[in-house]
């Protein structure tokens, strides 16, 4: 699990630098990527990048893995810390999508060393989890 947690650390590094095309190398071609603003998904590498294009003109996010689980099925699941802003780095206030402060969860489902699947729940449903956990802290694997 490691080199799969270290790529994942690697695609949160480069969506908080902003550098889409440092993620979209990293996921498959078909990708379901969860729409976190408007709910459902979006498919494919060029959707993710209109979509977090679209996002970064509205607000701007910051998110940090606190640990990674794998789960039974196979997923990894990160636990992070989402911090949203305004453009002028103010917290928001009146938003009318799905993105605000809170700790969730990020699915991952790998497909030959890539993304192929990114789901968001509710850091309270990560109760089936396997005991493998790995901080999400520098320097750990």
């Amino acid at each position: 699990m490691d080199g799969d947690v270290e790529l994942l650390k690697r695609i949160y590094d480069r969506f908080n630098a902003r550098d889409i095309d440092g993620v979209l190398t990293v996921l498959t071609d078909d990708v379901a990527w969860a729409n976190g603003m408007d709910g459902g998904h979006v498919h494919g590498r060029e959707a993710v990048r209109e979509y977090w294009t679209r996002q970064w003109t509205m607000v701007s996010p910051h998110v940090e893995p606190v640990g990674f689980h794998r789960t039974a099925d196979g997923a990894i699941i990160a636990e992070v810390r989402q911090s949203v802003r305004d453009l002028e780095g103010k917290p928001l206030q009146g938003q009318t999508h799905g993105l605000r402060d809170k700790t969730v969860g990020h699915v991952f489902r790998l497909r030959e060393g890539k993304v192929a699947r990114f789901d968001i729940q509710d850091a309270r449903a990560q109760t089936s989890l396997e005991p493998e956990r790995h901080s999400g802290g520098k320097g750990d694997a």
